[in-house]
C-alpha cells in the first residue's frame, strides 16, 4: 500500500526553499524580540488599557441596555472611577501613610527587637547558632531584597517614572476604545486569515469572558484577604494593621508571590514584638490564605479559567522579568491568553480526545505507565 503525499512530505529531506523559511522564520523572531524589548513601555501601557476595556465594557453594555448613549454611558462609568479613586485617597490614605510613617519611625526600634529574639534563640539552642544566618547577614539580605524590589518598580514605567502623565493617558486610551470599540475588533478579525477567523473570533470571546471573571474574582479575594488580615492582626496587636490589610489586598494581583512578599513585613514586625506575637501572626497568615486558597479561589474565580499554578507562577516571573511589578499583574491574562490560542488554534482543529490523554496523563503520574 502506498503512503499518502501527506506522509511522504513528512519523510521528504530539507529543501533550500523550506530551510530558506526557517531563517526567515528565524531573523522574524529576533526582530520581535528587539521591537518587544524596545517598546515594552507602550505595549504594557496597551495592554492595560486593552484589560481594563474588557472588563469595563459589560458595564457600559449594561447602561446601553438601558436606554443610555454609548458615550454617555462611558462618561458614567469613568466618572464612577473617578470617586471611587477620590474616595480611597481622601478616606484611606491619611491613615494609611500615617501608619508608614510610625513604621518608619519605629523600624531601628523593631530591628533591634529581631536581633534580641534571634540572640536569645540562639544561645538558648546553640545547636542552631550555625544553621542560623547573623543578623548582619539578614540585614544584608533584606537589602539586596528591598534593592531588587526596588529595581523593578523603578522598571515599571506606568506607573512609577511615568506618573500622573502615564495615567492620564492610558485614562485617555480608555475612553477611546470603551467609546468606539468596533474598528479595533475589526481589525482584529480582519487581519486573520479568512480560514482561522472564526477561531479568532472565539479566542476574543473566552478571553473577555476570562478577564472579566479574573478581575472580579480578584478584587472580590483582595477585599476578603485584607480585610481579614487587616482586622485579625489589629486583634492580636501586630500594626500597622491597616497598611498590613492593603498590603495583602495589593498581593493579590501579583499571583502566587503576592502572598509571600506581604508574609515578610508581617512577620519581622511581630518577630520583634515577642515569639507569642510571631506564633500568632503566622498563624493569621496561614488561616487567612489556607482559606482563601481552598474556598475563596475555587468559589469566586469558579473552574472556567482552568489555569495550573505552575503555568502562572512561570509567566508571572517572565511577565515580571520582562515588564516589572505591572507585567507581574498581567500574568494570569497573558497565561489565560496564551492557553485560549493553543486551545483554538492547535488542539482543537487536531480534534484530540481529550478524555483518552487525561487516561494516560493518569496512569503516567501513578507509574502505570504500560502501554495500551
Amino acid at each position: 500500500m502506498n503512503k499518502p503525499d501527506h506522509a511522504e512530505d513528512e519523510l521528504a529531506p530539507l529543501s533550500y526553499r523550506g530551510a530558506r523559511r526557517i531563517l526567515w522564520l528565524v531573523v522574524l523572531l529576533i526582530i520581535g524580540a528587539f521591537v518587544l524589548h524596545s517598546l515594552q513601555s507602550v505595549l504594557l501601557l496597551f495592554a492595560i488599557v486593552f484589560l481594563l476595556a474588557m472588563v469595563l465594557n459589560p458595564l457600559v453594555v449594561w447602561l446601553e441596555k438601558h436606554r443610555i448613549p454609548r458615550v454617555a454611558a462611558v462618561v458614567l462609568v469613568m466618572l464612577a472611577l473617578i470617586a471611587i479613586a477620590a474616595t480611597v485617597i481622601l478616606f484611606a490614605i491619611p491613615p494609611l501613610a500615617s501608619q508608614v510613617e510610625g513604621l518608619i519611625q519605629n523600624s531601628p526600634k523593631v530591628w533591634h527587637g529581631i536581633r534580641v529574639r534571634m540572640d536569645s534563640l540562639a544561645q538558648s539552642y546553640p545547636a542552631m547558632r550555625e544553621a542560623l544566618p547573623q543578623t548582619d547577614e539578614i540585614a544584608r539580605r533584606i537589602g539586596a531584597a528591598a534593592g531588587a524590589i526596588g529595581n523593578i518598580l523603578l522598571r515599571s514605567t506606568i506607573g512609577v517614572v511615568g506618573g500622573v502623565l502615564s495615567v492620564a493617558l492610558a485614562l485617555l486610551l480608555l475612553v477611546f476604545v470603551l467609546v468606539n470599540p468596533q474598528p479595533l475588533v475589526a481589525g482584529y478579525l480582519a487581519l486573520i486569515p479568512d480560514r482561522y477567523r472564526e477561531q479568532a473570533r472565539r479566542t476574543l470571546a473566552r478571553l473577555m469572558r476570562q478577564m472579566i471573571m479574573w478581575a472580579r474574582g480578584v478584587a472580590i479575594n483582595g477585599a476578603i484577604t485584607g480585610v481579614s488580615i487587616g482586622t485579625l492582626l489589629w486583634l492580636i496587636g501586630v500594626q500597622p494593621a491597616v497598611m498590613f490589610g492593603v498590603f495583602a489586598f495589593l498581593g493579590e494581583f501579583l499571583p502566587n508571590i503576592g502572598p509571600f512578599l506581604v508574609s515578610i513585613p508581617i512577620l519581622f514586625v511581630a518577630l520583634s514584638l515577642g515569639p507569642t506575637k510571631f506564633w500568632l501572626a503566622l498563624g493569621v497568615i496561614l488561616l487567612v490564605y489556607q482559606v482563601e486558597l481552598n474556598v475563596l479561589v475555587p468559589f469566586v474565580l469558579g473552574k472556567e479559567m482552568r489555569l495550573h499554578p505552575v503555568n502562572i507562577l512561570f509567566f508571572t516571573l517572565a511577565m515580571a522579568t520582562l515588564f516589572g511589578i505591572l507585567g507581574a499583574i498581567l500574568a494570569v491574562p497573558a497565561a489565560a491568553l496564551v492557553q485560549i490560542l493553543i486551545d483554538e488554534f492547535y488542539l482543537k482543529p487536531r480534534d484530540l480526545d481529550h478524555p483518552a490523554i487525561n487516561r494516560k496523563a493518569t496512569a503516567l503520574v501513578h507509574g502505570r505507565n504500560r502501554r495500551e
